[in-house]
């Protein structure tokens, strides 16, 4: 089969390896549809990140079940499914609690290599996700939306609920990429009534205000701390800061942004981790971490998608043939697409 293999940063290439085959009794082999970049591959792309040389890579795919384990009983040979990137085995404490991106099982195993023909997805009952119908009872618009509720959706509804979001919040969401821009849609699903976007690319904030924003900040630094506190309640800050960045100085500025006891919620993926020291004095709470992917969509997101209420799919500004992968990573590495979406024949 093909699949995407990391060579060197700033190159990835497509290679002839073979078929995966089922490893456990709980896997399931999925024919892939649709896969995509994400914004975090761009750590490893730009060598800022570390990432075995000759690995496969990806984490965000929709296919078709191909085969099962003898010990999967949920999924069936045919099921159109979303592929979490996170795969939790639906029972352990962590699972049952709801974070079924921090799953404890003993015979999990982490899956990756999603930008190809085939996965073996391990913990297949627990983790994937089934879609109604089959690929093409979809348009490929709606074949987009479904596709981002394996990462970028559920992981900005993530950093909403991290944070609490509710009715009548006022709620900034720092990072205008596929996640932030998700988080946009995740607050105005939770009923915030003020969504403040820092956005600084006007094509990014015209889908933020598609998305639900109800105002852009696109100054930086100092001044845009200054913006987004004039538009808040007596200039306190918002209720819930959605940080999807991951940089150190993101943090910093969703601590400078929330008022005292709103909570930021925390999904940006950090290559150094930040203190949050400066939080204690402003009663601020910081949560956060891997999405809780199955359980979101299983939930909330993908009824929601069905009908039509929201449409994170539009984060896709550029497709592409898995053979011209390197094309789409560059046009993420280069702010040519906000997400680029892989087509799989």
């Amino acid at each position: 089969m093909k699949a995407t293999v990391f060579t060197e940063p700033g190159k990835v290439e497509i290679k002839e390896i073979e078929k995966p085959s089922l490893q456990t009794p709980k896997d399931a082999l999925i024919k892939v549809v649709r896969a995509c970049v994400c914004g975090s591959d761009l750590w490893w792309f730009r060598g800022i990140g570390d990432r075995k040389h000759g690995g496969q890579v990806g984490h965000e795919a929709i296919g078709v079940v191909e085969e099962v384990g003898a010990d999967v009983k949920e999924i069936k040979v045919g099921d159109f499914v979303i592929v979490p990137f996170t795969n939790g085995c639906g029972k352990c404490v962590n699972c049952r609690a709801g974070y079924d991106g921090n799953c404890i099982a003993k015979d999990r195993r982490d899956v990756t290599g999603y930008q190809a023909e085939y996965i073996n997805y391990n913990q297949a009952d627990g983790g994937l996700v089934k879609i109604p119908g089959k690929p093409e009872d979809y348009t490929e618009d709606q074949l987009k939306d479904l596709l981002t509720l394996s990462d970028v959706m559920a992981t900005g509804y993530h950093a909403a609920a991290s944070a609490l979001v509710k009715e009548g919040d006022t709620v900034a969401v720092i990072g205008d990429g596929a996640v932030g821009l998700s988080a946009v849609i995740a607050a105005k699903l939770r009923g915030a009534k003020k969504i403040i976007s820092l956005s600084h690319h006007e094509d990014r904030a015209q889908l933020a205000r598609e998305f639900g924003a109800t105002d852009i900040v696109s100054s930086r630094g100092d001044q845009a701390v200054k913006d987004v506190l004039a538009l808040t309640e007596d200039g306190a800050g918002a209720d819930a800061v959605l940080e999807c960045v991951g940089a150190e100085s993101a943090i910093e500025q969703a601590g400078q942004i929330a008022h005292a006891g709103a909570i930021i919620g925390r999904v940006g993926v950090p290559q150094k981790e930040p203190s949050a020291n400066s939080l204690l004095w402003k009663n601020v709470g910081l949560r956060g971490g891997l999405a809780s992917v199955t359980t979101y969509d299983k939930q909330v997101l993908l009824d929601a998608v069905l009908k039509g209420e929201i449409h994170p799919g539009k984060v896709f500004t550029q497709s592409y043939k898995l053979d011209d992968v390197q094309q789409a990573y560059e046009a993420m590495d280069q702010r040519k697409a906000i997400k680029a979406m892989l087509v799989i024949d």
